[in-house]
C-alpha cells in the first residue's frame, strides 16, 4: 500500500469499514511508514475537534486555537 492509498482509505478505516485483508495491510504500512502515523494521529485529532465544536452546548478543549473557533463560529452563522 502506499501512502497515497492510506490517505483515500482512512475514513474507512478509522469506521472500522474496511475488509480483513485490507486493514492488515493498511495497518502493515501504518507499522513502517512514520509520515501516514502522523496523517492517521492529525485525522483523528480533527475529528474529535470537529465533534466537540460541532455540538451545541459543548465547551471548546483548551488546544484549540482561537482563530479556528471564530472561524467555525462565524461559518455557523452563515
Amino acid at each position: 500500500m502506499k501512502c497515497r492509498e492510506v490517505a483515500e482509505f482512512l475514513m474507512e478505516y478509522l469506521d472500522g469499514a474496511l475488509g480483513e485483508a485490507e486493514r492488515r495491510v493498511f495497518e502493515g504500512h501504518i507499522e513502517d511508514c512514520p509520515a501516514c502515523v502522523n496523517y492517521l494521529e492529525t485525522y483523528r485529532e480533527t475529528v474529535r475537534l470537529g465533534k466537540s465544536v460541532c455540538a451545541p452546548d459543548a465547551e471548546v478543549p483548551p488546544d484549540v486555537p482561537e482563530e479556528l473557533v471564530q472561524a467555525i463560529l462565524s461559518a455557523r452563522r452563515k
